[in-house]
């Protein structure tokens, strides 16, 4: 029997509706007894017996309502006493016995097994339920029949139903958390990418260029990147579609102008005169996909090479067009390096163009390098899955 949450929460949902279901049999067999009232032959201990059911009913909704309360004994509790309501019939009504006191009220306990204890426990209840009715009984009518198959069939249909809900709930549960995981290694490391590789990069390029010292320390760096690298390989890839919910808004054409300010490369930031308005949180991963371009042309091209970053408002849609004049990208370089664990277009580009829902297209040759990248305002809205990266 499963014990995680998801499990419980189902087993708690559908004890709930039990409880509606218990009420209404009651209801129903208080009805039938009082319309049948001259066919006790002890219509006091009718009575006590309607009593002891109504009593049990109340405290079983009672019960059942927390998961600690559930235990065996309540549960046996609830057979024996539907079984014994029914055993006691015969001496009730007397030897014309046409209907059980209790009538549908068993119900309740058979179906309690069932959330419970699944598909064998609702076939071990409808059997001592099937057993106690065929036991007062000199012969089976096709009423009789009727019943008996229908407490057969449903108890081990409700409870391979329960078994079900129980187990989807459980994997939906495990998927959630393994997806949650995933997205955070995802995060962490593109934000390694934008930061410490990017540094370790730098003291191997230039402690080589110094010679000296500085070379030793840049190939220590050079074999730490790889080392990290590395790691990062390892770690599954997985990205969970959508942005966040968004925050405040602010204003991208703003944000992305601060970047003509920054060393290198140089850039040029053309947009709209009036403000392009998104959540802010929105925005703070644009400008990280847009940054990670220009990381790209400071590496690939030249630290002072010039940059053009163009912003559209489409509709319900903002467009940012990132251009350089470098030599383009050889064929295959692209899948290379990430081959190579080199996540800067996998991850720092294409992935959060992808959680944003948007599309990242790459045109490069002999001109240079354009991004397109697409992102919806709406968080969620989807433009569809991303397209090639570099």
């Amino acid at each position: 029997m499963w014990t995680s949450a998801a499990a419980v929460a189902v087993e708690d949902q559908l004890l709930r509706a039990l409880a509606i279901l218990r009420v209404v049999v009651l209801l129903n067999a208080i009805g039938l007894n009082l319309y049948r009232a001259d066919n006790f032959a002890h219509p006091a201990a009718g009575v006590a017996v309607v009593v002891v059911l109504t009593g049990w009913t109340a405290f079983a909704v009672w019960a059942y309502q927390s998961a600690a309360r559930r235990t065996a004994w309540l549960l046996v509790a609830d057979l024996t006493i539907a079984v014994a309501a029914i055993l006691t019939s015969p001496l009730v009504k007397g030897e014309h016995l046409r209907a059980t006191v209790p009538g549908f009220w068993v119900m309740g306990a058979l179906l309690a097994w069932a959330v419970h204890w699944r598909w064998r426990g609702g076939l071990f209840a409808a059997a001592c339920l099937t057993a106690a009715d065929l036991a007062i009984r000199h012969e089976v009518t096709q009423t009789n029949y009727s019943n008996i198959f229908l407490l057969m069939i449903g108890g081990p249909i409700v409870g391979y139903v329960s078994e079900l809900l129980q187990r989807m709930a459980v994997e939906r549960d495990r998927a959630e958390r393994r997806a949650a995981a995933a997205a955070e290694r995802a995060r962490l490391a593109r934000a390694v990418h934008d930061g410490v590789l990017q540094v370790l990069a730098l003291v191997q390029r230039r402690g080589t260029e110094l010679g000296g010292e500085f070379a030793e320390l840049g190939r220590v760096a050079g074999e730490q990147e790889h080392a990290l690298r590395s790691l990062i390989r390892q770690q599954d890839s997985l990205t969970v579609p959508g942005a966040a919910a968004a925050g405040p808004v602010a204003d991208l054409g703003a944000a992305l102008q601060r970047l003509e300010s920054e060393p290198a490369p140089t850039v040029a930031v053309a947009g709209p005169a009036q403000p392009v308005l998104l959540p802010a949180d929105r925005i703070t991963e644009v400008v990280a996909v847009v940054r990670a371009c220009l990381d790209n042309v400071t590496r690939h091209v030249d630290a002072h090479a010039p940059a053009w970053v163009l912003l559209e408002e489409i509709g319900d849609r903002v467009v940012v067009t990132v251009r350089d004049e470098g030599p383009g990208i050889p064929e295959g370089r692209l899948a290379e390096a990430e081959a190579e664990g080199r996540l800067g277009v996998a991850q720092s580009i294409r992935g959060r163009v992808r959680e944003l829902g948007g599309t990242a297209a790459l045109s490069t040759g002999s001109f240079g390098t354009e991004w397109e990248i697409t992102v919806p305002r709406d968080p969620g809205r989807s433009d569809g899955p991303s397209g090639a990266a570099r």
